[in-house]
């Protein structure tokens, strides 16, 4: 598993491990942790890096691989575009032909509704038009379709999952979601009410939404790992590459999301408003009833209260050192 020490590959690997699989990551923590390597063997080393992935690949022979690994921050993937189609693409290949030359051709790849850009008033299924608006989402889409090229041509399987934004932490609170820089909403939420961060920015005031903020649908990271690995158990049964969106289908404000935090915490979040920042777009809602109806996926915990809870329990557990 590429990506392991991160955010949802840490997630991953425990629930493969529930499974009855034996996780291993390969990751070179530039932006994972260590400590969030509990579930599963750890290797270090780079995507680029060819005699290390066919290392790793010869001393365990992996069944499948379940591919994490990118840079995924979508303002600094419009500052530096070049980094993202270097580290995202340039590594997806790398990790392709070494697969390949492994003979391991069952590929979970983790991709975004980003693939999708800004189309308001619209929910997105499997089929809509990708019209990616940033680097990140422009990368994305391009390992899409090197994965479909590489199918055509070498017999690599893959399942691809679009997802849409993933929040929440382990119930268990042995893992969870901790960046740095921290980017994401709910962590950032988190550190404001806790007094780590001075105020949460919220970006644009002006969207076309009934609040004026931009709409999101939320999906926990247990639930959605749950789905990986239902994606790995389709690809051993020996059914077709396929497409699924993971997402619950309903749409949350970014005041939404302060005021349900307010209220799982019982505490104040400090705000200030910002103008809108570069590549985000105004709605992003999936529609997911295909993994439902194909991969018997059932999301469980993507609640907003939920997600908000289990990630307040993680963030008042530690966070990880490097």
């Amino acid at each position: 598993m590429t990506g392991g020490a991160g955010y949802i590959g840490s997630h991953a690997c425990k629930a493969l491990r529930a499974a009855g699989y034996t996780p291993v990551t390969y990751d070179n923590l530039s932006t994972g942790w260590q400590d969030a390597v509990r579930f599963g063997p750890f290797e270090r080393g780079e995507l680029s890096d060819r005699a290390r992935l066919d290392q790793v690949f010869a001393a365990y022979r992996p069944v499948a691989v379940m591919h994490f690994a990118a840079l995924s921050q979508v303002g600094e993937s419009m500052r530096d575009p070049g980094l993202y189609w270097h580290n995202n693409v340039g590594g997806s290949l790398s990790l392709m032909q070494a697969a390949v030359r492994a003979g391991c051709l069952d590929l979970v790849f983790s991709s975004t509704c980003a693939t999708y850009g800004d189309q308001d008033d619209v929910v997105l299924d499997e089929n809509s038009p990708q019209h990616p608006v940033n680097a990140y989402g422009a990368s994305k889409r391009a390992i899409e379709d090197m994965l479909r090229d590489f199918g055509a041509a070498h017999g690599l399987r893959h399942v691809i999952f679009r997802y849409f934004n993933v929040a929440g932490a382990d119930p268990e609170a042995e893992v969870g979601e901790f960046h740095r820089p921290e980017t994401h909403l709910v962590p950032l939420l988190l550190e404001c009410i806790d007094g780590g961060r001075e105020a949460l920015t919220i970006h644009g005031t002006d969207y076309d939404t009934p609040d004026g903020t931009c709409i999101r649908d939320y999906v926990h990271v247990c639930d959605l790992v749950a789905a990986h690995v239902l994606g790995l158990k389709w690809l051993e049964a020996g059914r077709p590459s396929r497409v699924f969106n993971l997402g619950t289908g309903t749409g949350f404000s970014v005041r939404e999301v302060i005021g349900q935090s307010a209220a799982v915490t019982n505490r104040p979040v400090p705000v200030v408003e910002g103008p809108r920042r570069p590549g985000d777009c105004t709605r992003l809602v999936s529609g997911s009833s295909r993994a439902g109806a194909e991969l018997g996926w059932r999301p469980t915990r993507s609640t907003l209260a939920q997600m908000i809870a289990d990630a307040w329990r993680w963030h008042r557990t530690g966070h990880y050192e490097k």
